[in-house]
């Protein structure tokens, strides 16, 4: 088992920006999902016969994937670098 203690102590500083790029890495996914997703429901609204309602259908399907590979699992890891299992 790995007992870290290389790292030094675990300041404030360090802490505070874990936590700032932890949301910032959140941002981006969902941003990622947001405009990928809706370029995908744009394209097959407008660029095949799918219409409207195919379309939705197929965006939404999309997005609920998106969202279980791209956001769930970084919004469930810790902010602490130095937890066990990180």
């Amino acid at each position: 088992m790995e007992d870290r203690s290389h790292f030094g102590e675990q300041t404030q500083d360090v802490v505070e920006h874990e936590r700032t790029y932890h949301a910032f890495s959140i941002l981006v996914r969902w941003s990622m999902l947001a405009i990928g997703n809706a370029i995908f429901w744009f394209t097959l609204w407008f660029a095949t016969p799918a219409g409207f309602l195919g379309s939705t259908v197929a965006a939404i399907a999309t997005f609920i994937l998106g969202y279980m590979v791209l956001v769930r699992r970084e919004e469930k890891q810790p902010l602490n670098l130095w937890v066990e299992g990180r």
